[in-house]
């Protein structure tokens, strides 16, 4: 029987760093020919083609090299040669380009995002096993049009719903509605369905989008330099439901009056913003002005939403369909 062809394209981050005895820290170091050597026996599971993109840790990614990337994967998929592709990436911004990815690459191939919590140098590196689930997932006929898919700890989220919840834990991926598979013995196993991920052609983002979270009695110079400087559109991480204090809120009526679009979202760690309250500067005013309300989203994932909505050229009311 003939493997699938998997491409594991390789992007940088803790899963490919080792620590250097001079700095006594760790750095990016290994080829993705150096990783793939640590996972054993994964030419039974499927034939591999490296691509090293870069060694970067992921706070380096750029909205430059996420575009490049996307188009090195939408290449790769096109064609017979590929059956589905892997994606190594660090996780302080995985969450953030794996939703890119999400967003702006359709095809019904699996495309499966990894990465790893401890570095090479350390005992329990993690990259390996996260690799090789990855790949495992990638060759599954489950995986099949689910979107982008991320995988460690053996868990598999969706990108549009898993962000990274701890600084430490090796299951620091966490979705609200917990995953949507694991990969038990090699194999993909379901737990539930997924929605039809959202889909936005486009060939340029929109970068000048802010991110704003609000905390007690937090004025609005923040937002009105945004404004005054270019920005197109902010996301704001409200209290609760979508609330704001009373001096911000000044701060989006002359956003808006600018023409500048705003996305509330809540910095609770879980949970919608609505419009329960009707006090100035709660959800329900914040809709009337003009507001988005962006559901359950992150801020993190709302903002690259809007920046991709907004490249694509996306008008308010597309922009408030979206989310």
């Amino acid at each position: 029987m003939k493997k699938p062809k998997i491409c594991i394209i390789f992007t940088g981050g803790t899963i490919s760093m080792t620590v250097d005895k001079n700095i006594g820290a760790a750095i990016p170091s290994l080829s993705g020919e150096e990783i793939l050597s640590k996972v054993s026996n994964i030419d039974k599971i499927a034939d591999i083609e490296v691509y090293n993109f870069s060694e970067i840790p992921s706070p380096h990614m750029t909205i430059d090299k996420l575009l490049e990337l996307r188009e090195i994967i939408m290449k790769k998929l096109t064609g017979d040669e590929f059956d589905g592709l892997v994606v190594t990436h660090g996780t302080d911004s995985l969450e953030e380009t794996a939703y890119f990815l999400d967003l702006t690459v359709k095809h019904w191939k699996p495309i499966v995002v990894v990465g790893a919590m401890r570095n090479s140098s350390e005992l329990g590196y993690d990259g390996a096993s996260n690799l090789a689930s990855g790949v495992c997932t990638a060759t599954s006929k489950h995986a099949i049009d689910k979107g982008v898919l991320v995988v460690l700890n053996n868990e598999v989220n969706l990108a549009s719903e898993v962000t990274k919840t701890n600084t430490l834990s090796l299951n620091t991926f966490r979705s609200p509605y917990g995953p949507i598979g694991i990969v038990d013995t090699n194999e993909l196993i379901l737990y539930r369905n997924s929605s039809s991920p959202q889909f936005i052609y486009t060939d340029d983002v929109e970068r000048n989008v802010e991110l704003i979270k609000t905390v007690i009695d937090m004025d609005d110079k923040l937002l009105r330099f945004a404004v005054d400087t270019g920005t197109k559109g902010i996301v704001i991480e409200a209290m609760g439901r979508g609330n704001l204090p009373l001096k911000i809120f000044e701060g989006v009526k002359y956003a808006l009056s600018k023409g500048v679009i705003i996305v509330i979202v809540s910095r609770c760690g879980a949970g919608r913003v609505f419009e329960s309250y009707g006090y100035e500067g709660s959800g329900k005013e914040l809709v009337e002005l003009g507001a988005i309300m962006g559901g359950e989203m992150q801020g993190v994932k709302a903002r690259i939403k809007l920046m991709v909505a907004l490249g694509a050229g996306f008008n308010q009311e597309e922009i408030k369909e979206l989310f």
